[in-house]
């Protein structure tokens, strides 16, 4: 990954851009500006998700924002209690009508939380073959929810969505070299551990080194590790702190520093433990 790299080619040919907005807790008015501001700033790729509460004042942003709809690359996502064949048709359309959308650019079942995921599956490749969805994936998958899934299905998912940032690199590399094998790319969202981190030695002597930011040593170490980051913020500055990711590139040694960070700490639910 170089620095002039800012899009990638899913396997179906789509570009996805290499740096995304997430809206996680963003709620209301604050997720109508913040989608402004982050498109203002240059991002092109917006995440949401039904259980984010938000798919309205996210598509309130993006039309907002004045740019056409193909410039911009909008995600969301099926929620566990939706599952199944035909409910997970019916989300995607109320989640299709909530954002304003005529279509969608990347659809994904949020997590392998229920025994009818593969119908939901089976419902997410017929929406992409009915041209409703341009991509589709999942979300929280582990190397043996993705097993399950090939040996069910010939569509392999475009996109898998994980946690992951340097402090849980030992424990997603398997996952990552899985994903780099089959041609699913990885979107890392809490990218900056929810800012649990920030404090970190390690990551600030690097970031005093380049004369940047901890977060946006982060942030471009997912991207050198060709993933998708979606750091999420209302704040101004922090939105565009975050976009300014691509005039740096971290070394080799530096890059081996913060894979030696892992502590196994994870800022959200474990999906190892979800049958």
């Amino acid at each position: 990954m170089t620095i002039t790299d800012n899009v990638h080619d899913l396997s179906n040919g789509q570009k996805i851009p290499a740096l995304g907005f997430g809206t996680w807790e963003i709620q209301g008015e604050a997720a109508t500006r913040s989608v402004i501001n982050a498109i203002e700033c240059g991002y092109r790729l917006i995440d949401t998700a039904k259980i984010y509460g938000n798919e309205k004042e996210v598509g309130e942003g993006i039309r907002a924002s004045g740019l056409p709809r193909e410039e911009i690359f909008v995600t969301t996502k099926l929620w566990n209690e939706d599952q199944g064949y035909d409910s997970t048709r019916l989300a995607f359309e109320t989640s299709l009508k909530e954002l304003g959308l005529e279509y969608i650019d990347l659809y994904l079942i949020h997590w392998p939380a229920t025994s009818r995921r593969n119908l939901s599956w089976r419902a997410m490749v017929d929406l992409y073959k009915e041209g409703l969805v341009r991509s589709i994936g999942v979300s929280n998958y582990t190397v043996r929810h993705l097993n399950e899934l090939s040996k069910n299905t010939e569509q392999i998912p475009m996109v898998n969505q994980v946690e992951f940032h340097p402090f849980l690199y030992e424990q997603q590399k398997d996952l990552l070299n899985y994903c780099y094998d089959n041609k699913i790319l990885v979107e890392a969202y809490s990218p900056l551990s929810r800012g649990t981190k920030l404090q970190d030695e390690v990551v600030d002597k690097i970031a005093q080194k380049y004369n940047v930011k901890p977060t946006q040593v982060l942030l471009r170490w997912c991207i050198q590790h060709g993933t998708v980051p979606l750091p999420r913020s209302s704040n101004i500055n922090h939105i565009r702190d975050n976009f300014d990711v691509f005039s740096f590139e971290l070394g080799p040694e530096d890059m081996a520093t913060l894979n030696g960070i892992s502590d196994g700490v994870r800022v959200t639910w474990d999906p190892e433990g979800m049958k």
